[in-house]
């Protein structure tokens, strides 16, 4: 093939979905002249599978990718049609904002974005090649011969890489909603010595609007309370009038249908290779997995506002056309329904994740990094907080700066990344709140004092940002000090007529206004017309902080001795060619795991999988001792 020389780059981001936008965008807004290629420039952001954004544990990532400077908090605020508050009758470490979205809007609104950012070049043309010099990552070629340069690479090619697409005993080449694949792209890597594993995902049927019986369905609105994803979008952004979702059922006529059929599901007959989401299962794989239950929740949701294509959440299937057909013409107000497009399997390359470090880049290809549903994780969400993480490590080391490595008690993103790089995963790894050891102190509501200082410090939070969280830190531990010195007594006026109405008990004595608002029954908002005026009135989002931090003060100060406890492990770095052979009396099954994630500190090292803590006391000994008596790995080992 004729090649030819098509510029020079300090970053070239490969695939232009969730993660490579956030890649793109980051290492840009850091000063990188960045090139950002993708197969089609339609299928910028594009949503392949449900129309929305956010849910437990995934809502947190989305704030948190906004709170460093990232794009798609604000890309949900402007193009949502309906957002709701999950979990509000739990406590804040499990609420999450969800948001549907127009997805055409979202599309189009996050390629506006990056055609708008300066340093980002945005060019359609599908990558074949790495170019390799003297074992680093030094550009791409793409299959029209042009040969791009650059100091750093990320590969977030999703489900395109080499991706096959499943329709009962159909089986052909494509990337997702049928878009050209990236094939030759998956069989350099192998070339190169990357080890790939076949994953699955699929995604349910879309059907027209009018062939809908929305009577026999429950509606589903959003929220009227105002709620945003970025900590930027303001509360008058928000449009009560929402779009509705509607509930519907299977029932024992649908399980019957797919039983019957079990021989022609891809996933049954041997004609699916991958392995698929455990989290997300489909819904022939619910009926066997689940046999016992007599019906499964199915939301219809609209695809967006210009459109009259719904999407039919909970009956993800790659059953035979006509099968679907009948599956969805048993459920109740689809009776009628008119099929748009039928539901699919997806196969697709993944790259095993023990292969990376913990800032994404690949042990045996320094300056390749790679991000999304390519490091074997599912959801938009997932994918946009690697993105936005092998954006920022990208650039960090184009202008030879250290790795920037979030924390599992940090940040979601920091759990997710930590799981895959030091546990693996063998199925498409989903974010849960229970994968969280901190949940308590990675809320939805305080993502920003978290992480803005960090944004700030990497150079993708402005000056105006900056100064607004300052104002909004400043206030929320003002308001603290004052209830921790307000003392109220049973003679306040208006005190008894309140407790009357939300039962509370009496007050017999004197009490501080930050001990009475940790009764559950109290709640700030109420509690403030009570008091003394002040200066500056708190906004809502400013008061929720001042009740979580006071009610909650207990449990998070709990947490946080959890974290010093663990942070000395985190803080004892492991040399990156230690001598795993070295260190005697190693159980054998943890010296092999230890030699192939090769952990950055005693910490990652507790958490890898067959690492028990007798294998743990030891590594920590032989830390200890002197620097020069660490037996180091040979050259041509490492």
């Amino acid at each position: 093939m004729q090649t030819y020389q098509a510029g020079n780059y300090d970053v070239i981001v490969v695939g232009a979905g969730h993660a490579g936008s956030e890649a793109a965008l980051a290492a840009a807004r850091m000063d990188c002249k960045t090139l950002l290629l993708t197969i089609s420039l339609e299928m910028v952001a594009f949503m392949p599978c449900n129309p929305s954004v956010g849910g437990p544990a995934k809502g947190v990532v989305v704030r948190e990718i906004d709170a460093l400077g990232g794009e798609m908090g604000r890309n949900i605020d402007r193009t949502s049609i309906q957002t709701r508050m999950l979990n509000t009758s739990k406590g804040p470490a499990v609420q999450a904002l969800r948001a549907q979205a127009d997805k055409a809007a979202y599309a189009r609104s996050m390629k506006a974005v990056i055609e708008d950012t300066d340093g980002l070049e945005l060019h359609q043309g599908l990558v074949e090649e790495l170019i390799v010099e003297d074992g680093q990552v030094k550009g791409v070629r793409t299959n029209t011969g042009a040969i791009y340069h650059s100091q750093a690479v990320v590969l977030t090619a999703g489900t395109s890489s080499r991706g096959k697409i499943i329709i009962g005993e159909l089986k052909y080449s494509s990337g997702p909603n049928n878009t050209l694949p990236s094939i030759k792209l998956s069989e350099n890597l192998l070339e190169l010595g990357i080890e790939l594993a076949r994953f699955k995902t699929g995604t349910p049927p879309r059907i027209h609007y009018d062939s809908i019986d929305f009577d026999q369905t429950e509606i589903q609105p959003g929220d009227i309370e105002p709620n945003h994803f970025s900590y930027e979008t303001p509360d008058e952004a928000f449009n009560p009038e929402s779009t509705p979702c509607w509930l519907t059922h299977t029932n024992e006529k649908t399980h019957e249908i797919i039983r019957k059929n079990l021989h022609r599901a891809p996933m049954f007959s041997g004609m699916v290779e991958g392995v698929g989401a455990r989290y997300c299962p489909s819904i022939e794989d619910k009926i066997v997995r689940f046999s016992d239950k007599p019906r499964h929740q199915i939301f219809i949701e609209p695809e967006g506002l210009e459109t009259k294509e719904m999407y039919v959440q909970g009956l993800s299937t790659s059953m035979p056309e006509e099968i679907q057909l009948d599956m969805l013409h048993s459920v109740k107000g689809m009776e009628r329904a008119r099929l748009m497009r039928p539901g699919y399997a997806i196969e697709y390359d993944v790259v095993i994740p023990h292969q990376l470090n913990l800032n994404l880049e690949v042990k045996k290809l320094p300056g390749l990094f790679t991000a999304g549903q390519m490091n074997g994780t599912s959801g938009y969400e997932e994918a946009a907080g690697q993105g936005i993480m092998a954006g920022i490590n990208a650039a960090l080391k184009v202008q030879g700066k250290d790795p920037f490595i979030l924390r599992r008690d940090e940040a979601y993103i920091g759990v997710m990344i930590d799981d895959l790089v030091t546990k693996g995963t063998t199925e498409p790894y989903r974010l849960l709140t229970s994968r969280a050891e901190f949940r308590l102190l990675l809320r939805h509501d305080n993502a920003d004092l978290r992480l803005t200082e960090r944004g700030r410090q990497i150079g993708l939070i402005g000056d105006e940002r900056y100064a607004a969280y300052q104002a909004k830190f400043n206030l929320v531990q003002d308001e603290i000090k004052r209830l921790e010195g307000l003392r109220l007594t049973p003679n306040t006026p208006g005190l008894s007529e309140y407790f009357d109405r939300v039962g509370s008990a009496p007050l017999k004595d004197g009490i501080l206004a930050s001990e009475l608002l940790k009764r559950p029954e109290i709640k700030y908002r109420d509690l403030v017309a009570l008091l003394p005026d002040r200066d500056q009135v708190l906004d809502r989002q400013e008061g929720q902080q001042v009740e979580i931090q006071i009610k909650y003060a207990g449990y998070i100060k709990k947490a946080l001795r959890k974290v010093d406890r663990m942070a000395g492990m985190e803080s004892k770095h492991i040399p990156h060619d230690i001598d795993w052979d070295a260190i005697g009396n190693l159980a054998n099954e943890a010296r092999d795991r230890l030699k192939l994630i090769n952990p950055s500190t005693l910490g990652q090292a507790s958490r890898v999988s067959g690492v028990n803590p007798a294998d743990i006391a030891i590594l920590s000994v032989y830390l200890q001792q002197p620097k020069d008596l660490i037996k180091r790995r040979q050259p041509e080992e490492a």
